[in-house]
């Protein structure tokens, strides 16, 4: 018979196995160009805000890289009246799309000599309630740390390249400071999918616009090349 792809990736497949607890009906009537959404973006990032880093009411988040996760890491904070929401990115268009998504400050790190002292105005001396790095870069985590609040946390969503390092002060993780790598937003999909798709269908979830670009499998790519460039948010394949 014809080979099918299986194990802990199958990415940029037609066909897949998968375990039937990897699988989460939806809706027949969801959007299909929507519905890609949670299998990562909008799942981890309501998981970072709401199990990770368990965001309260008028709590300070800043976030350090606002593409397909980011931003709704953004929207999440939002949706449970976080303020201030600060975005750090090093492309403009990208900060400007974490404001149509609740962001209520943005910040280009690419641009501001020292982008922790403008942040530091907005959220306080002290730093953020919680911090959150998307682009698993050393020295942005290092960063993301310094400016989390002594009782506050800071969350590394994004994955360091095997090898790098990340040099801390790590006193205050013996008192109240927290450090903590989220696994998915530690989300329980067959729980957590169907809540989505309620508050998406309620209108208090924007999924619109998430997508920015949209290509044929065939030009796989081209889209992970528009990815790295920085021009991207979410990228939608084509599968058929």
């Amino acid at each position: 018979g014809t080979r099918v792809n299986a194990g802990w990736v199958t990415t940029f497949n037609d066909r897949a196995v998968v375990s039937e607890n990897r699988v989460t009906p939806i809706p027949e009537d969801v959007d299909l160009r929507v519905a890609p959404l949670f299998g990562c973006a909008v799942t981890t990032a309501m998981g970072v805000v709401n199990r990770d880093a368990a965001v309260l009411v008028g709590q300070s988040v800043v976030v350090f890289g606002v593409g397909g996760v980011g931003v709704n890491i953004v929207q999440s904070a939002a949706m449970v009246s976080a303020h201030p929401i600060v975005a750090v990115d090093v492309v403009d268009a990208k900060l400007e799309w974490a404001r149509r998504f609740g962001a209520t400050h943005g910040f280009n790190s690419s641009t501001v000599d020292d982008v922790a002292k403008p942040i530091r105005e907005v959220v306080g001396a002290g730093g953020a309630d919680v911090v959150v790095d998307t682009t698993g870069r050393a020295r942005v985590i290092e960063l993301a740390y310094e400016l989390t609040h002594a009782d506050g946390k800071t969350i590394l969503v994004g994955v360091p390249r095997k090898g790098d390092n990340i040099s801390i002060y790590s006193l205050p993780l013996h008192f109240k400071k927290v450090l903590t790598g989220s696994h998915g937003g530690s989300a329980e999909p067959h729980v957590d999918i169907p809540r989505y798709v309620r508050l998406m269908r309620a209108g208090k979830m924007t999924l619109d616009g998430l997508v920015t670009h949209e290509f044929p499998l065939d030009r796989v790519n081209d889209a992970i090349a528009t990815v790295r460039r920085g021009e991207a948010g979410r990228v939608l394949l084509k599968m058929d």
